[in-house]
C-alpha cells in the first residue's frame, strides 16, 4: 500500500497567510498542518509517501520533511505545476503507485478517528469516508438508500441530495491510474474525484464508511480556528509524530 498526501494548491481563501507558505504548512496548535494527515498514514503502517506541493512551494516541504527519515517512513516529492482536480493526483504519482493500492489524503485535511483497520484490511474495489456537515453543497455529496448503502455522489449539488459529504481520504485499488487518466475533465477543468468514486460505484466496488469522530477540512479561517482548538484539545495524546 502506497499513500499520497496532495498538498498542492495556492490556498486562495486563506490569504494573507499563504502569501509567504503554503496552506498545508501552518501551524495547527504545536504541529504543521501536514503532520496531522501525516500521522493517519504512518499510523496505518504506511511506509512510501508521496507528497505533491506547489511548485513555488516545494522547498518549504523538504526543509521540515526531508527524506522521511525522521519519521520511519521514506518521502517522495512530485510537483503540481497547476491544480486540475485532486484526481490529476494519480497521473502525477503514476511511478510512485507503481501498480499498487493507494491511500490518498488531503493535506488540510484533520481527522479524529482512526483508520488503521480500514486500511489494513483494504482488499480491493474503492473505500471512502462520508462525515455528516451542515453545509454538504461545499463537498461532494453522497446519497444512501435505506440501508445506508451508496445510491449515488454529486459534486457540489446545486439541489439538496443529503448531508453526507465524502472527506478527503480515500483508498483505491491499482486500477486508479488508469482510471484517473481516462477521465475526462468537468465543466470546471478539472479530474474531479468524485468522477473517480462513481466510476467504482457503477460497479459496485465502491464502500463508503460513515466517519464517527470530528472531520476538519482546514481551509477557512473559521475552520482553522476550530481545527487550533479540536488539535489541542483532543489530537496531541493521539500523534505518532
Amino acid at each position: 500500500m502506497r499513500g499520497i498526501i496532495l498538498s498542492g494548491g495556492s490556498g486562495t481563501r486563506l490569504k494573507p497567510l499563504t502569501k509567504i507558505t503554503s496552506k498545508q504548512l501552518l501551524p495547527i496548535y504545536n504541529r504543521p498542518m501536514i503532520y496531522y494527515p501525516l500521522n493517519t498514514l504512518i499510523k496505518a503502517g504506511i511506509k512510501e509517501i508521496l507528497i505533491i506541493v506547489a511548485p513555488e512551494r516545494a522547498g518549504d516541504y523538504l526543509n521540515l520533511l526531508g527524506s522521511g527519515k525522521e519519521f520511519g517512513v521514506k518521502f517522495t516529492y512530485e510537483i503540481q505545476d497547476k491544480p486540475e482536480g485532486l484526481a490529476q493526483a494519480f497521473i502525477i504519482g503514476e511511478k510512485f503507485i507503481n501498480n499498487e493500492d493507494v491511500v490518498m489524503i488531503l493535506g488540510d485535511n484533520i481527522f479524529e478517528d482512526d483508520f488503521v483497520e480500514d486500511i489494513k484490511s483494504f482488499k480491493s474495489g474503492a473505500k471512502v469516508f462520508a462525515k455528516y456537515v451542515p453545509d454538504p453543497e461545499r463537498f461532494g455529496v453522497v446519497k444512501f438508500n435505506e440501508a445506508m448503502k451508496a445510491e449515488k455522489i454529486i459534486e457540489k449539488p446545486k439541489e439538496f441530495l443529503s448531508n453526507y459529504a465524502v472527506t478527503g481520504l480515500y483508498i483505491y485499488d491499482k486500477r486508479i491510474v488508469e482510471i484517473a487518466k481516462n477521465m475526462k475533465p468537468s465543466d470546471r477543468g478539472e479530474l474531479e474525484i468524485t468522477d473517480v468514486n462513481n466510476w467504482y460505484l457503477e460497479k459496485g466496488e465502491l464502500d463508503v464508511a460513515l466517519v464517527n469522530g470530528e472531520w476538519l477540512d482546514a481551509g477557512t479561517f473559521d475552520s482553522l480556528l476550530k481545527a487550533q482548538n479540536f488539535a489541542k484539545e483532543k489530537l496531541a495524546d493521539k500523534m505518532v509524530i
